[in-house]
């Protein structure tokens, strides 16, 4: 908690009685907001601020309640903008709304496995009129491509020089947006040519991993449990949510893709791909591939799995992972709670 002082003059000691710093509500549950008002001190106003949303006003310092179930995930910051008639002070205080959800657990049924390249340290994938849009990473050895469906065959691609690292990509209107890791930039490219048109700086997100689009915004991932939201035009960052299950952050979101509403999303150097509500970033399913990869189809090389795509119209799901010489086709099969 702390108390700044706007209007000079000595702080009145006015505190909160609650929350505590730092308490946890999950997520719709009510949070009432008290405030501690010292003897002989009165409150001409206060007004209780969410981040940088208004809740409301009181002209006393009792009990003010707020609902979260609107609310996204994450840390949010309490403020109490307190008037006396004579100074302003403005209290805050952080809580955490978790989630109430306890993810199920899908597993998987292959339906078609199909070739993919070794070479491929596969970071961003996307199905579209049977071509894969396929972007590999690693410096010196970074790549965008386009890739066909049924033989792995690559139709088209360019390579990406050092010192970039190349990351997720999407379609979007005829151009590929593409992330890099840790150079704080994207390449924008035409789609058909794979001329690069232009570049992009990233704003607070620390590195680029994942990327998508959900028909408005991108979503990127950073490597932390944020999904940033980035306008479609000018690629900059507009809003981000934090992710959560039942038990804690979900860390490491790595490939990204928007499916039916949900956003799907490998978590890095395991087998699970985490289904997520992108309005609260609340985990409500995860999908365990685990032994999808035959031990017989892995060699030095093969690293984690990494790559979600969508085929919208025939309703196929497609994940690979890096240096993978299978793609799978894969339907989920019924959930179990976790």
């Amino acid at each position: 908690m702390s108390c700044k002082q706007e209007n000079g003059g000595s702080t009145p000691g006015y505190g909160f009685k609650a929350p505590e710093q730092g308490a946890s509500y999950v997520l719709g549950q009510d949070v009432d907001v008290q405030l501690e008002v010292p003897e002989g001190q009165t409150i001409k106003s206060v007004t209780y601020m969410l981040d940088s949303t208004q809740l409301g006003t009181k002209n006393d310092g009792t009990a003010f309640r707020f609902p979260t179930k609107d609310l996204s995930l994450g840390y949010k910051l309490i403020s109490a903008i307190v008037d006396n008639g004579t100074n302003k002070d403005t209290l805050t205080v952080n809580i955490l709304v978790k989630s109430a959800i306890k993810p199920v657990i899908h597993g998987y049924q292959v339906v078609n496995a199909f070739p993919h390249d070794t070479t491929s340290y596969t970071q961003g994938l996307e199905y579209h009129d049977g071509r894969l849009l396929e972007s590999t990473g690693e410096v010196g050895k970074s790549t965008l491509r386009w890739v066909e469906l049924k033989t792995g065959k690559t139709l088209q691609r360019i390579d990406i020089a050092p010192p970039y690292f190349a990351e997720g990509s999407t379609l979007i209107d005829g151009k590929v947006i593409m992330l890099t890791w840790q150079h704080n930039m994207g390449f924008v490219y035409d789609a058909q040519s794979f001329k690069q048109l232009s570049t992009f700086n990233y704003q607070n997100s620390r590195e680029g991993w994942g990327l998508t689009f959900d028909g408005k915004q991108l979503l990127k991932s950073d490597g932390t449990n944020k999904i940033w939201f980035l306008n479609k035009d000018n690629y900059q960052e507009e809003r981000s949510i934090e992710v959560y299950d039942d038990q804690g952050e979900v860390s490491q979101l790595n490939e990204l893709e928007y499916i039916d509403g949900k956003l799907y999303a490998n978590i890095y150097q395991s087998n699970r791909i985490a289904i997520i509500d992108p309005k609260t970033g609340a985990v409500e399913a995860y999908i365990d591939a685990t032994g999808i990869l035959p031990q017989s189809d892995t060699f030095i090389n093969t690293d984690v799995l990494n790559g979600i795509a969508w085929d919208a119209k025939g309703k196929r799901l497609f994940i690979t992972g890096k240096r993978w010489d299978k793609l799978f086709e894969i339907k989920l099969v019924p959930a179990k709670t976790q």
